[in-house]
């Protein structure tokens, strides 16, 4: 019995973090750019000691030692593009990422938002961080157009034309699994990650887009079926665990 109420408790926590989230995915369904996560498990094994006959060496039997789960963000399913008509905004249609200046020079990714120009005219995300690409505006500048592979231009008053003042590449990490969500629709690699940079359109990166959104990949349909599948799961852990507390109870009557 005891067996009994250590599945059921590993089984209602692993569906408790399921119901979290699929709260997540809903919660930010409005959020630009947002990437649903899945919630993943995988046993964990461990090895029971057995007793050999006649004395024999002892041997060990594989055995299921509990369940392990984490969250992974789903980056292989694109969100809808929606134009917004604002230059600042700016949308990756297709893979990849833009690099970002983070803190103590730590490179963060970002998949698009809306921009800001800062004070000394460094283009950032409109939390304040800088593109790692170094794209700096001059004050005089007019109007500032990123073409969809990654090309800055201005227009400044007196210069006939525009004037290119830099160029927006993107990232690829190899392993999605090394990608770590950050707060503010940031995200971060783990050191050992292997990353690809290349050019936006090159290598199956992707184009940019400006005066676009991606809006997030969640589908409402489809996390109210998982919000309904991991409540049903939920409560048959539960019925176990009441099952076995039952069975308790009768054991304890009888030694009366």
């Amino acid at each position: 019995m005891s067996g009994a109420l250590e599945i059921a408790m590993v089984g209602m926590r692993t569906q408790q973090q399921a119901l979290l989230a699929v709260a997540g995915n809903i919660s930010n369904i409005n959020t630009p750019a947002y990437k649903r996560v899945d919630l993943r498990f995988v046993e964990l094994v461990g090895v029971s000691p057995n007793s050999g006959a006649n004395g024999a060496a002892n041997t060990g039997t594989d055995v299921v030692a509990g369940v392990a789960s984490w969250t992974a963000p789903t980056f292989d399913a694109q969100g809808q593009v929606e134009a917004t008509g604002n230059p600042q905004d700016i949308a990756i249609n297709g893979s990849g990422f833009i690099e970002l200046l983070g803190p103590n020079g730590r490179s963060l990714l970002w998949r698009g938002g809306t921009m800001r120009i800062m004070e000394d005219g460094a283009l950032a995300t409109s939390s304040g961080q800088l593109f790692k690409a170094g794209i700096n505006v001059p004050q005089d500048a007019s109007a500032l157009r990123i073409d969809s592979e990654g090309k800055v231009f201005v227009t400044q008053a007196g210069v006939v034309g525009e004037t290119q003042i830099g160029e927006i590449g993107l990232i690829k990490v190899i392993n999605p699994d090394a990608i770590e969500r950050l707060d503010g629709g940031l995200y971060a690699v783990r050191d050992e990650a292997a990353v690809l940079a290349a050019a936006p359109g090159e290598d199956g990166l992707g184009t940019l887009s400006q005066g676009s959104i991606e809006r997030s990949n969640v589908d409402l349909n489809s996390e109210m079926v998982a919000l309904l599948i991991a409540q049903r799961a939920y409560a048959a852990n539960a019925q176990v665990a009441r099952a076995a507390d039952e069975f308790f109870g009768v054991a304890n009557g009888l030694r009366r």
